[in-house]
This record gives C-alpha cells, sequence and structure tokens, in this order.
C-alpha cells in the first residue's frame, strides 16, 4: 500500500513540476524557485520511502503471471544499480553534489551585497573553495533537488520497464511499445509546450510588455524583449528548442505503434497523437517567432538534423513520406516567418556589428576569470559575485551571467567540476547503447540527443542552464533518456 502511495504521489509531483516551472514567468523568481526546490526534496523523500519499503518488505508474492511481472519490476530500479553505467552516474552525482558543499564549507570569502565587498577567510587551498558561500549554497540546494528529480523520475518510469501488449504481438512490435508512464509524461510534456506557445504568440501579437499579462518585469520591459511567461524572449526560445524536438519524436513512436497495438487499448491517445504534429510545428515555430536570433539558428539546426533523420528512416520508401516530411517543415517555416520574420530579419542583419549583443567585452573579462580560477572554480553561482572585479571600468556593466553556460561552468566549477558534469553527461548520451532498461528504438533516443544537443549549442552565446525552468527541463530529459536502452 505504502509503495503504491508512493508511486501516485510521485507521478502527481513530476507532473506539477513539468506544468508549474514554465508557467511561473521561468522559475526566475526566488518564491518560485523555492516551490520548485521543495517538490524536488518531496520527490526524493518518495523516492526513499520505496526503496525502504522494497528493502524491508521484499518482492511481491508469486502468486499470477500479474503478480509476477510486479515483483521483475518492483526490483528492477535496484537490480539497475549494479550495472556500471548507472552506478558511476550514481557516484558522480554525489561527487558533485559533495563538489559544492565542500566548495560552500571550505569557503575562501563571504560576499556582503549591501557593501559591494569580500569578507575574506582562512581556507584549504587543496580543497575546492567559493569566493560567495551564500550563492554556493543556493547553487547546492538547487543542484540537490534537481537530483532527486533524475533519481526519482528514473526510478518511476523503470518501476514499468515495458508496454502492456496483446498476447498476439510479436517480439517485434513488443518492442516498439512505450510504457504507459513514459507516455503520459511525454503527453504533459507536449501538451503544455503547447499551450505555452499559443499563450506566447497571443502575447506577442497583442504587444503587451506583462508577462502572462499580468507582471511588468524589472528588466526587458518591451514587448519585443520578452516572450510568454520568460521575460528573456531567448530563455523563452531555449525551451521551445528542447520540447518540440521530444513531441515530434513522441508522435513517431506513437505512429510506428498505431497498427501494432490492440484495438481496444487506448483508442483515444491512439487517435489523439495526430494532435502532436501541429503541437511540434507550433513550438517549434516559437523559437522565430520570439525574434532570438540564437534561437532561431538552433532552431534551424535542429530542423536540419530531424530532417536528415527522417530522410533516412525513409530512404528505401517511396515519395509520400519524404513529401509529408517537407510539407510539415514548410508548415513549420511559413507560420513562424509570418508571425516573426520582418522583426527577426534586421536583428539577424545586425548579429556582428552590434558586438554580439554587447557580449564582447563580457566574454574578454570571463576569459581572464577562468584563467585566475583553473583548477577548482570560484565556486558554483558564484560568477555575479566576482565579476565586478573584473570590470575594466565602473561604466561597464556588470553581467549577471557570461552569456556562454561552458564558459561559465569552467570559471565556477574550474577544471575539474567541469570534468565531473562532462562525464555525467556523456554516461546519459551513451546509456541507451547498453542494455538493461527500457528496451526502444534509436529512433525516439535520437530526438532527446538532438534536443539536448541544441540546448547545448545555444549555450555557447547565451545562459540557458542558468534558468531553473529550462535546467530542470535537461534534467528530466537526461532522466528519461538514462531510462532508454537497446535491445538485449
Amino acid at each position: 500500500m505504502m509503495r503504491k502511495v508512493s508511486e501516485v504521489l510521485t507521478e502527481a509531483t513530476i507532473y506539477f513540476i513539468v506544468v508549474f516551472s514554465p508557467w511561473a514567468f521561468g522559475t526566475t523568481e526566488e518564491w518560485a524557485v523555492s516551490i520548485m526546490n521543495l517538490a524536488g526534496y518531496f520527490l526524493g523523500l518518495l523516492w526513499l520511502v520505496k526503496w525502504v519499503s522494497r528493502w524491508r518488505l521484499g518482492p511481491t508474492p508469486r502468486r499470477t503471471r500479474k503478480a509476477d511481472q510486479s515483483n521483475e519490476l518492483d526490483l528492477a530500479a535496484q537490480k539497475n544499480f549494479s550495472t556500471p553505467l548507472p552506478l558511476a552516474l550514481a557516484c558522480l552525482t554525489i561527487v558533485l553534489l559533495a563538489y559544492c558543499a565542500v566548495g560552500a564549507l571550505n569557503a575562501r570569502a563571504i560576499y556582503h551585497g549591501s557593501e559591494l565587498g569580500f569578507e575574506f577567510r582562512d581556507y584549504l587551498a587543496w580543497l575546492p573553495a567559493s569566493y560567495d558561500r551564500l550563492r554556493t549554497w543556493k547553487a547546492f540546494e538547487n543542484y540537490l533537488a534537481l537530483a532527486f528529480v533524475f533519481w526519482a523520475t528514473r526510478d518511476w518510469l523503470l518501476a514499468q520497464r515495458t508496454g502492456a501488449s496483446s498476447p498476439h504481438h510479436n517480439e517485434r512490435s513488443k518492442s516498439l511499445l512505450l510504457p504507459s508512464r513514459l507516455r503520459r509524461l511525454l503527453w504533459v510534456l507536449a501538451l503544455n509546450g503547447a499551450l505555452l506557445a499559443m499563450e506566447g504568440i497571443l502575447q506577442r501579437l497583442e504587444g503587451s510588455d506583462r508577462l502572462l499579462w499580468l507582471v511588468q518585469p524589472t528588466y526587458n520591459r518591451t514587448a519585443e524583449s520578452q516572450f510568454g511567461p520568460y521575460a528573456y524572449r531567448s530563455n523563452a526560445a531555449q525551451y521551445f528548442n528542447l520540447v518540440w524536438p521530444v513531441c515530434l519524436g513522441f508522435w513517431w513512436a506513437l505512429h510506428r505503434t498505431a497498427r501494432t497495438e490492440s484495438s481496444n487499448r487506448s483508442p483515444f491517445f491512439q487517435r489523439a497523437r495526430i494532435v502532436l504534429l501541429p503541437a511540434a510545428i507550433i513550438m517549434a515555430a516559437c523559437p522565430i517567432i520570439s525574434t532570438s536570433r540564437g534561437g532561431a539558428i538552433v532552431a534551424v539546426v535542429e530542423m536540419s538534423l530531424v530532417i536528415g533523420v527522417f530522410f533516412f528512416c525513409y530512404r528505401g520508401s517511396d515519395w509520400r513520406p519524404k513529401l509529408t516530411i517537407i510539407i510539415l517543415f514548410i508548415c513549420t517555416l511559413a507560420t513562424a516567418g509570418y508571425w516573426g520574420w520582418g522583426a527577426l530579419k534586421p536583428r539577424l542583419e545586425r548579429v556582428l556589428s552590434d558586438n554580439l549583443g554587447g557580449r564582447g567585452e563580457i566574454y574578454e573579462n570571463a576569459r581572464r576569470m577562468a584563467t585566475d580560477f583553473p583548477v577548482f572554480g570560484s565556486g558554483p553561482g558564484t560568477f555575479a559575485s566576482i565579476y565586478q572585479l573584473y570590470r575594466t571600468s565602473p561604466e561597464q556593466e556588470w553581467a549577471a551571467q557570461v552569456h556562454n553556460d561552458w564558459l561559465e561552468t569552467r570559471i565556477t566549477f574550474g577544471w575539474v567540476g567541469s570534468s565531473l558534469i562532462a562525464l555525467a553527461l556523456m554516461s546519459v548520451f551513451l546509456r541507451w547503447f547498453f542494455p538493461g532498461a527500457i528496451e526502444v528504438s534509436w529512433r525516439l533516443p535520437i530526438f532527446f540527443w538532438i534536443a539536448l544537443a541544441g540546448c547545448l549549442l545555444h549555450a555557447v552565446a547565451d545562459f540557458p542552464l542558468q534558468i531553473y525552468s529550462i535546467l530542470l527541463l535537461f534534467v528530466l530529459f537526461c532522466a528519461i533518456l538514462f531510462c532508454l536502452s537497446s535491445k538485449e
């Protein structure tokens, strides 16, 4: 009973964070971050309850075929840690969290914002050390909540490792089916993203300078610089560039299983899969409509990769599937061009003349910071505090982000922390190549790879991973991807 209640609460909490995080103004305010952290800690508590329950009560009795399946799936998450890759990622998660905690405990300085000065302290130079203890602790709190989201989501998905199937399905048919939990989660992600896109487009067409027609932000007060609930249009573009490829990949997965699904199983949702196509089109158009230069470029790159995937898979087919693919992306570009090209074109023409939107001097100062903190970095979350020390004149802007997450990670985590993060990401991207989890064709994971790679590409010239809602979605996609594997 306890395990069933925990599973239900876990599912409800995952849906809550998926829906709430972008609508809460992108989770950029302290109150929204606190709510999301509490949700993450709650998921961690539920995960712990399920593990204790499994350890104390053991598997369910083997009395029926259904109970036998429940017994096997109930032990799936526990057994999965015995394989090398999940165990390695679990160790990396603990080490990264410890890296942040040690940096805060071994703080080199305490930053006093009211005085714009540092209170320096004694510290151990051979350990990670932070130059702003409070900000590093806040970063640790955020990363701890995100770690719980990752492992709790993975545990919840792996408790149902295969889709329900009819006894008449052959082995190939069964391998195409997605577990119902994964399908429900992807439905929530897709529909929520589509609603968010429609709200952003309506708000842009009306010309409102209030986020969700409610609040005017402190920064980016013009309607053109905002989009939907995001005060910074590029953050909105980054969010949609994460969601739309996965939405399209989900549609393709459902389309491929339509003929193998049992006729009496979820017929409504099988027919409703067509909704995912216009949802993907609207979301793919939003980065261009938002007039984000980086978002538009990443969207076009992702579209090119997706078209390449479809053409590769249909290389032996006749012209009809290929024509359908071309029409789909023509509709996307036509939708985006109709509402956004007029404002985006002059911004693209100024991309070099305006010094990348004033980022040139930030990059120059940031490179000097990276040189000064090469090994352990300045401490997670400390960039904004120490940037003042590297401005060449008081007239220079005091930047809160580098507008390059790769460089900011190198500054705040150093080469040691950055290498740990790179290893963790590498293990996520490589997980599908090893059996032992939810067996799926490569056609679904590749859309997750495209979405995550697009976000990492945008991070070269902006800060998507400094925004909680985008980082949360990135982590959630990593959790889903880490549950997928090739066949034995």
